[in-house]
């Protein structure tokens, strides 16, 4: 069948996340170092030890991962001993500080060619469960609607965020294909929604999932010529 559709995960997908995160983290700690210095040298043990009781609270936090950093950021901050006010002043602008790091992001290089290929024939969007906002990336243009999973209340593998992007699109589910790297939420998560489900593996690890994915690429330049291939 004839695809019209075609979904993306970004982290992992479209740039690598590991230093991305890691120099966000940096940032906001030189940040707080500076603005919070009330905090000192906070172990990391503690922040996952705040994260983890505000998740036991209330476990649709996982998907909300821009509000749980601001709670973890405010649990932090009000145990330091800074009044609410201060306290939420001071989280906010923390978290901030850490969304900018973290949309700093380096693009894989065949990312732009790629999609502006795609975009001429097929209807794109994106689905994610982390934070990034391709309005902020310069990636806009490419994309009819960007789905995450903050917005939506659940994230991948649950099928919701897959049929929404397909009510999105018009589009029936053997009419769309989901690209990216996680072979839980995005293979499987994408194939128990009906979409067929393309697997981004540019270190060519071996598959340890269950169904296999209907295709594999080790570089998003691949990508079209795969799709071609199944017309």
């Amino acid at each position: 069948m004839s695809i019209q559709l075609i979904t993306f995960d970004l982290d992992d997908t479209l740039w690598d996340v590991t230093p991305v995160m890691q120099d966000a983290e940096a940032t906001l700690r030189n940040w707080l170092a500076m603005h919070a210095p009330r905090l000192g040298a906070v172990p990391v043990e503690h922040l996952w030890t705040i994260r983890a009781q505000l998740l036991q609270g209330e476990p649709s936090l996982k998907h909300r991962l821009s509000e749980l950093r601001r709670r973890i950021l405010l649990g932090a901050l009000a145990g330091a001993g800074y009044p609410p006010d201060e306290a939420a002043a001071l989280a906010e602008g923390g978290f901030q500080v850490f969304l900018a790091a973290r949309h700093q992001v380096e693009l894989f290089a065949e990312v732009h060619p790629t999609l502006e290929t795609l975009a001429n024939r097929f209807q794109l969007g994106v689905i994610t469960n982390g934070n990034a906002d391709v309005r902020r990336l310069g990636l806009a243009d490419y994309f009819q609607f960007a789905l995450c999973a903050e917005e939506l209340g659940v994230g991948k593998p649950d099928p919701k965020p897959f049929q929404e992007a397909l009510r999105r699109a018009g589009v029936a589910a053997p009419y769309a294909v989901h690209v990216g790297d996680h072979p839980s939420d995005d293979i499987a998560g994408a194939q128990a929604a009906g979409l067929r489900a393309i697997w981004f593996n540019p270190q060519g690890n071996a598959w340890e999932g269950d169904k296999r994915a209907d295709g594999e690429i080790r570089s998003l330049a691949e990508l079209p010529a795969l799709l071609h291939s199944w017309v």
